[in-house]
């Protein structure tokens, strides 16, 4: 097994691999170095013939607190990482620059770890919030902690919803608008009910019942597994879910393109957390 800056990468069994995101001081924000941490461990156990299931969870208190806004020492889609994507265009000036970034770090890669060939579970814990349930909603199962609470609060930065927008896929339509226009948090057993959540659990239990699934998904033959998950994304992509999120992921830029006039960066500052703002933005 690899070892990687920002992922710690576990066998449990030997027909599981448990990747572990690993930047609790930061709440696991994911940076663009944790999203190709997390792309090659994903890659090394799709490869892997004796790994069946791979188990996503996060160290710390928290699963995810989202896309990290901080810049880093790696922070050049196309050029700190190569990329994955077919777009290309990173070095260019203004939206198509943006666009490019943003299509290759949000959109193509989480659509690429949702198409994984094998059972993936989200083991979410603490808040999963925005960038975090992109993580969560690429997983096949999401098993969560009895504490656990999710939001996409982006609305109030002034653009619709994360890059992943599969909202009124994972909601429905009438609750995806509650939440992103209230930006309110829900419950994991909220979540439950509405169909997003597989399983809640206790806090100290959680692990070792996502484990025990694992497990009972693992006993079952591997290509059996890999066609199954195969026919079920293919039922939904045939009722519409990529051009409805590819459609989505073109208003997201309009809306970074209006907050750029508007206020001079991407995103409306007064939504920002004051730990992310830039000192012009500082009220």
């Amino acid at each position: 097994m690899s070892s990687f800056e920002t992922i710690l990468v576990e066998r449990p069994e030997p027909a599981i691999a448990r990747l572990v995101m690993n930047r609790p001081d930061a709440r696991n924000a994911q940076n663009l170095q944790m999203t190709y941490d997390l792309n090659a461990a994903f890659d090394e156990a799709v490869q892997d013939d004796t790994v069946k299931v791979i188990i996503l969870a996060g160290n710390g208190p928290h699963f995810s607190s989202g896309h990290d806004l901080r810049p880093g020492a790696k922070n050049a889609a196309g050029t700190d990482f190569p990329p994955i994507g077919h777009w290309g265009g990173f070095a260019e000036a203004n939206a198509h620059g943006r666009f490019a970034r943003e299509q290759e770090i949000y959109l193509q890669i989480t659509r690429r770890w949702r198409n994984l060939a094998k059972p993936t579970i989200a083991e979410v814990h603490g808040k999963c919030i925005a960038g975090g349930l992109m993580l969560a909603w690429a997983c096949d199962l999401v098993v969560a902690s009895d504490d656990a609470q999710f939001c996409d609060p982006v609305v109030t930065m002034g653009v619709c919803g994360v890059e992943w927008f599969a909202h009124p896929w994972e909601l429905g339509p009438r609750k995806a608008k509650e939440f992103l226009f209230t930006a309110d948090s829900w419950s994991a057993e909220e979540a439950h009910q509405l169909g997003m959540v597989n399983q809640v659990v206790p806090r100290a239990e959680l692990p070792a019942r996502v484990l025990e699934l694992a497990r009972r998904i693992a006993s079952k033959p591997s290509f059996a597994l890999k066609l199954t998950k195969e026919a079920v994304n293919r039922s939904v992509d045939v009722m519409g879910q990529p051009a409805a999120i590819d459609q989505a992921f073109a208003l997201h830029q309009l809306c970074h393109a209006h907050n750029l006039q508007e206020f001079g960066m991407v995103v409306d500052p007064s939504g920002l957390h004051p730990s992310v703002r830039k000192p012009a933005a500082a009220e």
